[in-house]
């Protein structure tokens, strides 16, 4: 079992910034990669980044150079610096944790926060 605690999310003008963290807590050693979703209202969930433990990256490409993910595996951290804001990426954002044990993987995530950007 994994558990997720997010921070970060609120309220921001458009062109503004954002930096969300989230912290694993418990059977950290089976992470084998972790990101961050969102799912605006009316919209179904969507990737936003993922890392993988080796350092690979995927992004939205909505988000390509605006936003950046970072882990800090010591810290057991993933956090996503959010530039450039726009209205658009309003939506809810969770934090995911990919676990691999064998042959078994599970999808863990947070409990979600609300990012909204005003124009």
């Amino acid at each position: 079992q994994v558990q997720l605690v997010e921070s970060g999310g609120g309220l921001v003008q458009a062109v503004g910034s954002l930096r969300l963290s989230c912290a694993a807590y418990g059977s950290i050693y089976s992470i084998n990669a972790m990101g961050w979703y969102r799912q605006a209202p009316g919209k179904r969930l969507a990737l936003v980044a993922h890392m993988t433990n080796g350092g690979t990256t995927n992004y939205a490409d909505s988000v390509k150079g605006r936003f950046t993910i970072s882990r800090d595996n010591a810290k057991n951290t993933v956090d996503l610096q959010m530039n450039s804001l726009k209205p658009e990426d309003t939506a809810v954002y969770y934090c995911n944790a990919l676990t691999v044990q064998g042959i078994r993987a599970d999808d863990y995530w947070g409990q979600g926060t609300h990012v909204t950007v005003s124009t």
